[in-house]
């Protein structure tokens, strides 16, 4: 259960579950597309084994959830939200900034938020009412006119009251990947999305990269997976709390503990092993750490380049001196520093986002923010004066590449 790993092995293991499901994928995507719900209908009686009578989720439905749940998660969930949303305010930049870069010359950037967006949430083995406020808080924080959310049925009411208490506008129980064909293509009930983001199965995340042509996506968000780096004066206890917590998620979740200290790794499995007895989610975390296990490196500096090599969704680093390492992590989705920094904390209320890039993605995307939700365009003001500045240089460069009319668009306003 508790094994050492081969770094190359693991990683490659982590991207092969997205191949194999990709047909099946596409079959239902072709289904979505050429039946739209009532593909939808049939494909939930066949995965999630019930009849929907109802697509859209009605208002009364959501004020109902509220008598549902405990009055002290409901305001838990009203906490996070306001942490959450701070942090996202802070991402937030000018809607338009201009600066005159010389005498009649002007640019800028104008941000202008997405106009539809959809978010997925996750159900099945549990609610997971956080991934509810972490996918659509910086939607709102951005400022886009609509936010749909997908999340399989039944509903748990928490998720619920999560999405109402997030400000999301529509609703929808559908699960897998027919939600994410539904969202990105539309369907009589679905209209489609500009965007769609949040985690899921590899059914899910396989949808989102075969659906890129038609709907930008945030990035592959697929089992959940940490990398602990730590030296001998980590705390064992702690991380293997912290391996059991990601490893409780989904059996095909994944933990890798990179340390300086062999010594440090037998602990820390003894302590896994101690955990794991008696766990409420002991078959899940069982068959999540079959794949997940240790890798002890010479010296500091070759466990930080084997933790870049993962680039791990989430990276929790135990070390002496962690703050003076930092910067030299180049591929991490969210970093927790210290032996206090339970990656627990991101997953529901520090304020950071949950939404992260998985299965070594972290090397190409970054986790989910408030620039996701936004266009950026590039803004220029020239004036007469600054045309005359600039004229020479445009035109021999465009002259110089064979583009006359570009040169010529120049010339006429100067000689104007």
């Amino acid at each position: 259960m508790w094994k050492a790993l081969d770094i190359e092995t693991w990683i490659a293991g982590r991207r092969s579950d997205l191949d194999r499901v990709k047909g099946s994928v596409s079959e239902i995507i072709g289904r979505v597309r050429a039946e739209g719900d009532d593909a939808l209908i049939d494909l939930t009686k066949k995965f999630d084994g019930i009849d929907l009578a109802e697509i859209a989720v009605s208002d009364e439905e959501r004020e109902a959830a509220y008598d549902q749940v405990d009055a002290e998660l409901v305001e838990s969930l009203v906490q996070a939200e306001v942490r959450i949303s701070r942090f996202h305010e802070l991402q937030r930049g000018r809607d338009l900034w201009l600066q005159e870069m010389e005498p009649g010359i002007t640019l800028g950037v104008k941000t202008t938020p997405l106009s539809r967006v959809g978010a997925y949430v996750p159900g099945g083995r549990a609610a997971y009412p956080s991934t509810a406020l972490m996918c659509t808080i910086p939607a709102v924080v951005a400022g886009v006119g609509e936010i749909c959310c997908c999340t399989p049925p039944p509903i748990n009411p928490i998720t619920l009251v999560a999405l109402d208490i997030a400000g999301v506008d529509e609703i929808y129980r559908v699960g897998g990947a027919q939600a994410i064909a539904a969202m990105a293509i539309g369907t009589e009930t679905i209209p489609g999305v500009e965007k769609i983001v949040g985690p899921g199965n590899v059914f899910v995340t396989a949808a989102k990269m075969l659906l890129r042509d038609e709907v930008e996506i945030d990035f592959p968000a697929g089992p959940s997976e940490i990398a602990v780096l730590a030296d001998s004066t980590a705390n064992p206890e702690f991380i293997a709390a912290d391996i059991l917590a990601q490893a409780e998620h989904d059996p095909s979740a994944a933990c890798v503990l990179v340390t300086t200290d062999a010594n440090l790794a037998d602990a820390v499995g003894d302590e896994v092993k101690r955990m794991v007895e008696g766990a409420e989610r002991q078959e899940i975390i069982e068959k999540a750490l079959d794949h997940s296990g240790y890798i002890v490196a010479g010296d500091l500096d070759e466990a930080v380049e084997t933790v870049n090599g993962i680039a791990p969704e989430h990276l929790s680093v135990q070390v002496a001196d962690p703050l003076g390492i930092l910067t030299r992590f180049r591929s991490a989705g969210s970093i927790f520093i210290g032996p206090y920094a339970a990656v627990a904390c991101g997953d529901y209320a520090s304020g950071t986002n949950h939404v992260l890039p998985t299965a070594g993605y972290a090397r190409l995307y970054s986790g989910l923010d408030v620039n996701h939700f936004c266009r950026r365009s590039t803004v220029q003001v020239i004036t007469r004066e600054g045309l005359s500045a600039i004229g020479d240089v445009v035109e021999t460069i465009a002259d110089a590449e064979g583009l006359h009319a570009h040169a010529e668009s120049v010339r006429v306003r100067r000689r104007g």
